[in-house]
């Protein structure tokens, strides 16, 4: 695909909350008109507390300025194969920094965390999964990938995002939705992860890299050759103009890849 990411570089952690807000909502109005809900998968790290700050800021009053919670509905991109309560758990982090956030009075968002009954069986908890973006995606028995409405990725210090890291057998897997990562070069080694395929077929991808930590992966992933082939390049490769990146200028310092000025 010929069209390039969207990168939107902000000077504070506020403005790249605020900006991310603006697009989120701008998502929901359009998933709103397709099928009147919002069906978006989130990944971990620090996405959870962005996402906290950019949602549950105040609102301008009117039903388009404000997350519908109501018709929500939450996957994850990935999730790491330990009980939800766990300091790992990608579920356990959303709670914590934004479901239990959420005031009341707007209405619950409704969240599929994965089975913990088979824990112990990284393959079993990614079958299941499927069987759980089956049931929600796959009303006929044509579709061929689930569609997400947008999917909320992080960007790792080696370019990786879900649990898709580089050079990974993972890359390369086409035959199903989910996958599961017995080896994970990042702690915890069991995951699983929805695969290449689906997050790029989402109709809005968006990464959320902040910190100049991630200065250096950021200009290799945008502006070199080699980061091309990393999990992220590949996103942006597949993905396109479906793909933004919301950064903040320590994240950008040195990345010479055109930035937008607006949504």
């Amino acid at each position: 695909m010929s069209k390039q990411p969207h990168l939107y570089s902000d000077s504070s952690s506020d403005e790249v909350a605020a900006r991310l807000r603006k697009y989120v909502l701008q998502a929901q109005k359009s998933a709103f008109a397709r099928h009147q809900k919002f069906q978006i998968a989130v990944s971990g790290g620090s996405l959870p507390a962005t996402l906290s700050k950019a949602l549950l800021s105040p609102d301008n009053g009117t039903l388009d300025d404000k997350p519908q919670f109501s018709k929500w509905e939450i996957f994850f991109a990935d999730e790491r194969a330990v009980p939800l309560d766990h300091e790992d758990s990608n579920y356990g982090l959303l709670k914590k920094d934004l479901l239990d956030k959420i005031p009341p009075s707007t209405g619950s968002p409704q969240v599929f965390p994965i089975d913990v009954e088979v824990l112990d069986n990284t393959q079993e908890i990614a079958d299941r999964y499927q069987k759980v973006l089956s049931d929600q995606f796959a009303g006929k028995d044509s579709v061929r990938l689930p569609l997400f409405d947008l999917i909320l990725l992080g960007c790792g210090p080696d370019g990786h995002t879900c649990s898709l890291f580089p050079g990974h057998e993972l890359l390369r897997k086409t035959d199903s939705w989910t996958a599961a990562i017995e080896d994970s070069p990042k702690p915890p080694k069991r995951r699983i992860t929805l695969t290449l395929p689906v997050v790029t077929h989402a109709d809005q991808i968006a990464f959320v890299a902040t910190g100049g930590g991630k200065k250096d992966i950021l200009k290799k992933i945008l502006d070199s050759e080699d980061g091309r082939s990393l999990p992220c390049g590949l996103v942006n490769e597949q993905g396109g103009d479906k793909v933004s990146w919301f950064t903040d200028s320590a994240a950008t310092e040195g990345v010479s890849f055109p930035q937008k000025g607006s949504l």
